[in-house]
């Protein structure tokens, strides 16, 4: 992934370290299918809550959107699937 997204205007008000976590995750995921992306997600996941790092709502979102924009159908229904793997894992 293009770090380009970082430096989105949409994504300002998100801390640069959180944009760079992000960023790192991403390229571990570089090339892995979905089922290989659920244990790093987990991993992110943990690592995420024991550094007591978080995102609200509002910067999800906003990533989300930032990351949406200019995908295909099919790439944009697999990030949803992702969310909602993560949304079931929060349950």
């Amino acid at each position: 992934m293009d770090q380009n997204w970082m430096n989105h205007p949409n994504l300002k008000s998100i801390d640069a370290a959180k944009l760079q976590m992000l960023q790192s995750f991403a390229e571990q995921g570089k090339g892995k299918s979905q089922n290989d992306m659920l244990p790093l997600l987990m991993m992110a996941m943990q690592n995420n809550q024991k550094s007591g790092t978080s995102f609200n709502s509002d910067e999800i979102s906003q990533i989300i959107e930032v990351l949406k924009m200019g995908k295909s159908k099919q790439e944009v229904q697999k990030i949803e699937q992702m969310l909602n793997i993560v949304k079931n894992m929060k349950k």
